[in-house]
């Protein structure tokens, strides 16, 4: 049985349909990688898992449950927490404060902690008492994963992670993703940079308007069929 796994996976803002018959599967300790073009529908997948989009319940199952009609809260509960796009700190609080937020909803005993969300970004602890919106983006960033970890999840959800940062961020960023998974999280990371999600994926969707459109290991999938997948095959 798989860890998370989504059946016919439909989305919707008002009239206007996001995601078609979305299927996909995350097993215990993997790293899955979305991908696809602006639009492509894969932040409103990550928003369907962590039930900020209302679906069937049926539609997404986690550890044999269905939850697609879970709220969010209830999923972050169970163990689903997501990092959003644009970090979205709570910019009343510090550093640490925010860090806090996010073992409140689900208090759980696990491998992260304040101590081991420092250990993993240093920075972080340095700076534990000033405000959040005073870092750096990057830094901002490393606050929303820790802030996610402190749920201690089984399911880590990542969404562009790595938008808007320099390189030399991105890296530091992902090679803490070893450390992550070695704690037992599975992860799906949304990422645009096709090179950066094959690096760190064990397996990888691309989707196009809604629909996954190739899937297969980050290893195996060739330039062309990636290409073909995220862009369309030429007619």
């Amino acid at each position: 049985m798989a860890l998370l796994s989504t059946h016919g996976l439909t989305a919707h803002y008002g009239q206007f349909q996001a995601l078609f018959g979305v299927d996909i599967t995350l097993e215990r300790g993997e790293c899955v990688a979305i991908i696809g073009a602006n639009g492509a529908g894969k932040t409103t997948l990550l928003r369907a898992l962590a039930g900020v989009l209302p679906n069937r319940a049926d539609a997404i199952v986690y550890k044999g449950e269905p939850i697609g009609d879970r709220p969010a809260d209830a999923v972050l509960r169970r163990g689903i927490a997501m990092v959003p796009e644009g970090r979205k700190l709570f910019p009343s609080l510090t550093v640490e404060e925010n860090l806090l937020i996010g073992a409140h909803a689900r208090k759980l005993a696990g491998p992260w902690s304040l101590e081991a969300v420092y250990g993993l970004f240093p920075i972080l602890k340095e700076r534990r008492h000033g405000p959040g919106t005073a870092l750096s983006g990057g830094q901002q960033q490393m606050v929303a994963i820790g802030r996610a970890l402190m749920s201690n999840p089984d399911v880590l959800l990542c969404d562009e992670i790595s938008l808007g940062l320099a390189p030399v961020v991105i890296r530091d960023i992902y090679n803490a993703m070893p450390q992550i998974r070695a704690g037992g999280a599975a992860v799906i990371i949304v990422e645009q940079d096709i090179g950066q999600a094959l690096k760190v994926a064990d397996r990888v969707y691309c989707m196009m308007e809604g629909r996954v459109t190739l899937s297969g290991p980050a290893a195996g999938l060739s330039r062309e069929a990636i290409h073909n997948a995220y862009f369309g095959a030429a007619a």
